[in-house]
């Protein structure tokens, strides 16, 4: 089956999940978006306030610095795959519960082995967490892992995990932008490998 038919029924079996307390207080689902041939996937915790309002991924103040990220390695949102642990919004933008996350994650599941991405890019402690513990790999503080390369055999091929810090910490932390526009360039680096 083709991957846009593949995740189109996904996301008509998503659109309708009750598995949590979440769907009540939702204004909309946030899926997903970009390339499902991406060789990168970019993978957050949990839509906040503006991506629930438009239903898609990383937009407001910590879009804007995760496009100025993207731009800086010369790639657009249209050439990559954007998501979330989570398809709706935790109130008040509060962390993900632990079984909200686990309600959750095989929508994330299903959808990374239908793009079978070269690369995972789990972004903030919580996404970090959840990739790294898929994978088998000893979890630690994402300020201790950011930039670092994992490599992990995923069906039958070597995949990278390279953990950042969510976008979301330099709208309020200077030194974690200059962090985050340096560690970004390690992903430049294991594209073009």
């Amino acid at each position: 089956m083709p991957k846009k038919e593949e995740i189109k029924k996904v996301y008509n079996f998503v659109k309708n999940c009750k598995r949590c307390i979440l769907f009540k207080t939702r204004n909309n689902l946030v899926f997903g978006e970009g390339s499902l041939d991406s060789k990168i996937i970019f993978i957050g915790e949990a839509p906040g306030y503006n991506e629930d309002k438009q239903g898609r991924p990383f937009i407001g103040r910590a879009g804007k610095i995760f496009d100025e990220l993207l731009d800086s390695i010369n790639l657009k949102r249209s050439n990559v795959y954007i998501t979330n642990i989570l398809i709706c919004r935790p109130p008040k933008n509060r962390k993900p519960l632990k079984n909200e996350i686990n309600k959750c994650k095989k929508y994330l599941d299903k959808k990374i082995e239908i793009i079978k991405p070269n690369i995972f890019v789990p972004m903030g402690n919580i996404a970090a967490s959840y990739i790294l513990k898929k994978f088998g790999i000893k979890n630690d503080r994402i300020s201790k892992i950011h930039g670092t390369i994992y490599q992990i055999n995923y069906h039958s091929k070597i995949i990278k995990v390279i953990p950042l810090y969510h976008p979301a910490i330099a709208t309020y932390n200077i030194n974690k932008r200059k962090i985050l526009f340096e560690d970004i360039k390690i992903i430049k680096k294991a594209l073009n490998k």
